[in-house]
């Protein structure tokens, strides 16, 4: 029989079984027709004295008599170096992909840190959903290079996988990219890869050479006069919208007390110890903490209480009967509608901050400056508020120890980014010692 060409495998019919055509320059090769006239190349050998057939792939445009022959060569020389192209096969057909190993990870990497926050698993869920598994998911995770990575660390920055979809009334899907989210999309597939190393399902970690994107950290400190013009913009929503007032409550809440947004609108009155005159947080980004409370915030805190008092539901209330009284949230910023917390800050913060800022510029314009020459509040995060809370702290003398202490860091380099504000106090100091000597001294 001749070699096989591709025009005599064009010829080949199909019958009422299927038959094989060997070639006769690669001993072994064949094509293999099917009863419904596809066409595929097998490769027949011998392992151990049996017999084993291995299917190669379909005839297709690009994978021809030529590619097919090479690609036969290649698995008989792998054949005498001991490696089985059958027993090959089985294992990729078992090899994990990207999107298995991290589906794997984070149904069983809590085992292996005990202490990783339910919120960091969901965190580490939405950067593998939103934009790994998109650009590299269906890659075998052993396969995945140093390069691979760096390419979509890139890809993510550049807002490939950045999304807006509706996905529902009134609902949307917000998916944002950039180099933040690219490094922290690196840093998560990382710990997949190293706990898939401890746990035996791959041998390397591609990550660990390639270069993260640096993150300058974004530090926003406010006045008093931009505290004032905060206050005097929420205070202006409430007049406009009674219902406004736990709005305004959480902002206040947050400048007065340094906590988290989630600490906040998550409180509970079981949290209030008034004798102590503190909170006592369960569960925190640190775990449970103490977070003292200034009077100004426990005078707040009264009087959300006192407004909070349940009043006897005179509904369907019949004559003789003793009216029940409604049932007092557990929560100290109750949901506008419904039950559970507020959970419209971030919505409303928008519009904050856009009144904060014309107020402060119609200031700058009353005291003869002009507008544009004023820092924007525009771009003021709800986050910079506890920043702000521990600028003013450390401005009023307050030491980096305390203030740690005061914000529930578990470790003093969190605060460390603070250090450059205690400059200011430590001059003034410095300021008021020279002003005493150079007058002593009559200069």
């Amino acid at each position: 029989m001749p070699k096989l060409t591709e025009k005599s495998i064009e010829a080949l019919q199909p019958q009422d079984r299927e038959y094989v055509v060997w070639d006769t320059e690669v001993i072994g090769l064949g094509v293999r027709v099917q009863r419904t006239g596809s066409k595929s190349f097998i490769l027949m050998y011998r392992r151990g004295g049996k017999k084993r057939k291995h299917t190669m792939g379909p005839l297709r445009v690009g994978y021809g008599v030529k590619e097919a022959r090479e690609r036969a060569k290649d698995l008989l020389k792998g054949l005498r170096d001991g490696v089985d192209p059958q027993e090959a096969k089985a294992e990729e057909r078992q090899a994990l992909t990207v999107a298995e190993l991290a589906d794997l990870y984070l149904e069983l990497g809590p085992a292996l840190k005990p202490e990783k926050k339910q919120s960091s698993w969901d965190t580490d869920r939405g950067l593998f959903r939103n934009h790994v598994k998109p650009l590299i998911g269906r890659m075998l995770a052993r396969e995945v290079s140093k390069v691979d990575v760096a390419t979509m660390q890139l890809d993510i920055s550049r807002g490939k996988t950045a999304r807006n979809e509706k996905t529902g009334p009134r609902r949307r899907s917000v998916v944002k990219g950039g180099k933040r989210i690219a490094s922290m999309a690196v840093a998560v597939l990382g710990a997949c890869y190293q706990w898939g190393i401890e746990t035996g399902r791959v041998s390397h970690n591609p990550t660990r050479t390639v270069k993260a994107f640096k993150i300058n950290r974004r530090e926003r400190y406010l006045s008093e006069k931009e505290v004032a013009c905060f206050s005097e913009a929420i205070a202006e929503f409430e007049r406009e919208d009674p219902r406004m007032e736990v709005m305004a409550d959480a902002v206040r809440l947050l400048m007065l007390t340094g906590c988290r947004k989630s600490e906040i609108l998550t409180l509970e009155w079981a949290w209030v110890d008034w004798r102590k005159s503190c909170l006592r947080l369960p569960d925190s980004k640190t775990g449970a903490k103490v977070v003292p409370l200034a009077d100004a915030a426990v005078a707040l805190l009264k009087r959300r209480w006192e407004a909070g008092r349940p009043e006897p539901d005179m509904r369907g209330h019949n004559s003789g009967e003793r009216p029940e009284p409604k049932r007092r949230s557990p929560y100290v910023l109750p949901a506008m509608k419904g039950e559970g917390h507020y959970i419209g800050l971030g919505h409303h913060w928008e519009k904050v901050r856009l009144r904060a800022d014309a107020i402060a510029r119609k200031r700058a314009e009353e005291a003869g400056e002009h507008p544009d020459d004023v820092p924007t509040l525009a771009d003021v995060r709800l986050h910079d508020l506890r920043h702000s809370f521990a600028s003013f702290a450390i401005a009023d003398g307050a030491s980096l120890f305390m203030v740690g202490k005061v914000l529930g860091h578990k470790q003093a380099r969190t605060t460390e980014i603070y250090a450059h504000l205690s400059d200011d106090p430590v001059k003034q100091v410095a300021n008021r010692t020279a002003d005493r000597l150079s007058q002593a001294m009559r200069l």
